[in-house]
Formats: structure tokens, C-alpha cells, sequence
């Protein structure tokens, strides 16, 4: 969690600079509006060689702009890797604006409005603890969904994520008020309010941004109770022939088809990572598939990224997918799949049985017979997953490289 000490530095050096009339720069409490709910976050404004730049905070990662300008009383800001804008004014001590971005549909607009961050006082009430892991079951109608908590707690201050198929929620923050505590994350896709409350000792129930209640029990319970676990992210998706080399042709930036078959690929371990630009699970994913590729790609390791967009339209897709590239510093095969809707990717990859989850990545032996295939992608927001699962597509990824 970022350290209070910091925050209140950085508050009381922004209120000076403000007074001043310089500019915003400290750390903010900013809100979007989704729907009827109020979701909030942090924000942090500094200035770095005279230029203004923003972040969004996610825990303690910092989702820094490709721009900032605030002039004559104006805030733009834009976020160039997720074709995402900020537009706010100033006014009497706050900014009010509008925040928008590409979304699967078309673009997505929410309100916006943020204040110089000020430190909450202790309200000297005791509040319920929920420290720990938790089995979260999520209800709909047509059937129920297992998810993980893992929270963190002081005082009445909580922090944590939830980690379902596909992987973690991010970096949840928020404070319990009464028997109430509303957790909040948003890190420029996702904008999640999540409101619980301790109906007894060990059980909790919620609401899941303003519709999907769900009950909880500490973890260690539900499974000495035997009740259904959270799924399985390596066995979530598999192949519908094992014995059977993995295939797929699709078109790379140029225009050129590129197959498993080709030349580069023959004999040599694949990774290949369906995934997308708009997909904060992916860009949590990129780093590590960097690092895999630095340290066995000379050593007969491909890794295929194939992307599926939010428009179809391959000139502005292609234009996302290279920021993505120049983001993470990718230098591997990527190849465009077009749009992300329902069934691209079971159209585009039959030989998958169960798909549910961006990013899914298959690994394949230098057969090319798939030898797993792992969905979602915990991130730095579970820390113990997201280390223990790099671990094990290492010792994966060593063994298929040496053809073990």
C-alpha cells in the first residue's frame, strides 16, 4: 500500500503549488461515475522536465500518461495504450470533466470529478476484520461463480484484490464505515466498486459493481467444508485432441500470413498468448512473456502474440497493437485476429475446448502437441499468485524448451 507519509508529502507540496497558481500537481482523490455508482481512486500530477505528466494508481503501480496539459484553467490528458482521454476543468478548488475510451461497443464516456487528496481521520469505531483469503461465490442465473479474496487490513482501512479466471481484479482500496466497507479499483478499463458487509462472524455478502451479489467465507473453511474451490486457471481450458500438433495461420502488421508451419517455427517450443490491448490482464502478462523471450529465445523459444481488438477496423487496431508493442518492448511474432466478440476465438482457434478468459496463453512442445494451456493471468496486485504462477510457466517453459 502506498505509504500515508508519502501521500501527505505530496498533498502539502501540491496545496502550496496550487496556492501559488502553478499547477496540480500532488496526489488527488478522483472519482468516475458508472452508471449510478460513485467509483473511486487515486491520482498523482508532477512535473518532469517542465512537462506535466498524470497517473492513475493502481496499488503501487502508477499508470503514467503518454500526455498532460493544463493550461488557461484546462486539463487534457490522454493515455495513448488504451485510446483513452481525460478532459476536466478547474474550478474553485476541483477538476470536472469527462473521461472517455475505445470500448467493445464504441466509446465509453464517464463522468469525472477529483479533489486534492486530504487524510481520513480514524472514526475510533471497531471494525469487522476480514483479513485473509476468502471463497467468494458470485450468483447469476444461470449458475454461480467461485472467486478468491485476499484482503489486507488496518484499522478500518482495507486493502486487496479478488482473483477470478481470467486473473486479478487490480488493486482494491477503501475503508470499512459501520458495518459497511466499499472497496474500489480503477485502472483505466476497469472502474469496480465492490460493497460488503458482515452479516456474521466468518460471512460476508456484497453487491459487485452496483449488480452481482455474492456471499463470502474465509477460504480455509470452504475447503474443509469440501465446497466447489475457485477454478483451476491450468486446467480451465484444454485441447480437444492432444495427440494432435496445434495449428493457426493469421496475418502479422505487414499483411503477411503467418502459420505454425513456417520455416522459424519448425522444431522449436511455441508460446502462444491470445490477448488484447484493452486487457489490463494482458499488460500484466507482457512483461513476463518479455522476460521468457530474453532468456530462452535463443535457445529454440518462439512466442506468438495473437490479438483480438475492440473495432475490427485493422488500420486503428494495428495502431493500438504497436503502442502495445512499444509499451513492453516486444520484439516476438505478433499477428492480428480482428474483432473480440462472442466466438471470435473459437472460430479463430478450434482445436480450444472451454475458452473464458483473456489472456489464455498455450505452451507447446517442439512437436508442437500442446502441453498446457493456462487462463488469465494473476498480476503484481497477488502478489504471492503472480510470483508462484511465474515460477511454474518458467520451469514449464525450461522443460519444453529442453524437450524434456
Amino acid at each position: 500500500m502506498f505509504s500515508m507519509n508519502k501521500l501527505l508529502l505530496a498533498s502539502v507540496l501540491g496545496s502550496l503549488c496550487r496556492l501559488a497558481g502553478q499547477d496540480l500537481t500532488g496526489i488527488w482523490e478522483a472519482e468516475l461515475t458508472v452508471e449510478d455508482r460513485l467509483v473511486p481512486f487515486r491520482m498523482q500530477f508532477e512535473r518532469q522536465d517542465g512537462n506535466l505528466r498524470v497517473a492513475v494508481l493502481d496499488g503501487e503501480q502508477r499508470l503514467w500518461s503518454s500526455s498532460a496539459k493544463f493550461e488557461a484553467g484546462r486539463l487534457a490528458v490522454r493515455w495513448d495504450f488504451y485510446d483513452a482521454n481525460l478532459e476536466a476543468e478547474f474550478a474553485a478548488g476541483r477538476l470536472r470533466g469527462v473521461y472517455r475510451r475505445q470500448g467493445r461497443g464504441g466509446k465509453i464516456e464517464r463522468g469525472f470529478t477529483a479533489q486534492p487528496w486530504r487524510s481520513h481521520a480514524a472514526t475510533g469505531e471497531a471494525a469487522p476484520n476480514i483479513a485473509g483469503a476468502w471463497r467468494i461465490e458470485v450468483e447469476s442465473q444461470s449458475r454461480s461463480r467461485v472467486m478468491k479474496g485476499l484482503f489486507r487490513q488496518s484499522g478500518n482501512e482495507v486493502s486487496g484484490t479478488v482473483q477470478r479466471i481470467d486473473g486479478d481484479f487490480g488493486t482494491l482500496e477503501g475503508r470499512w464505515s459501520g458495518n459497511l466497507l466499499r472497496l474500489s479499483h480503477f485502472d483505466l478499463i476497469r472502474a469496480t466498486l465492490i460493497e460488503i458487509r458482515m452479516i456474521a462472524p466468518g460471512k460476508l455478502e456484497g453487491v459487485l459493481d452496483g449488480r452481482q451479489k455474492f456471499t463470502a467465507i474465509p477460504l480455509s473453511e470452504a475447503q474443509a467444508a469440501g465446497l466447489q474451490a475457485p477454478p483451476d486457471p491450468s486446467r480451465y481450458t484444454g485441447v480437444k485432441n492432444p495427440a494432435e500438433a496445434f495449428r493457426f495461420a493469421f496475418k502479422d502488421l505487414d499483411g503477411k500470413t503467418v502459420s505454425l508451419e513456417d520455416p522459424r517455427f519448425r522444431g522449436k517450443a511455441v508460446i502462444v498468448s491470445l490477448t488484447g490491448t484493452w486487457c489490463p490482464n494482458c499488460h500484466d502478462e507482457a512483461p513476463f512473456l518479455k522476460t521468457l523471450h530474453q532468456r530462452w529465445g535463443a535457445k529454440g523459444l518462439e512466442i506468438v502474440s495473437v490479438f483480438f481488438e475492440y473495432t475490427g477496423e485493422p488500420e486503428r487496431d494495428h495502431e493500438q497493437i504497436r503502442i502495445f508493442m512499444r509499451r513492453h518492448g516486444i520484439d516476438w511474432t505478433v499477428l492480428y485476429a480482428g474483432i473480440i466478440e462472442d466466438g471470435a476465438v473459437e472460430r479463430a482457434f478450434p482445436q480450444l475446448s472451454g475458452f473464458g478468459a483473456f489472456p489464455t496463453t498455450i505452451f507447446l512442445a517442439r512437436d508442437h502437441r500442446v502441453a498446457s494451456v493456462h487462463a488469465g493471468f494473476a498480476g503484481p496486485a497477488n502478489r504471492e499468485e503472480h510470483e508462484a504462477l511465474k515460477k511454474e510457466l518458467e520451469d514449464l517453459t525450461l522443460r519444453l524448451v529442453e524437450n524434456r
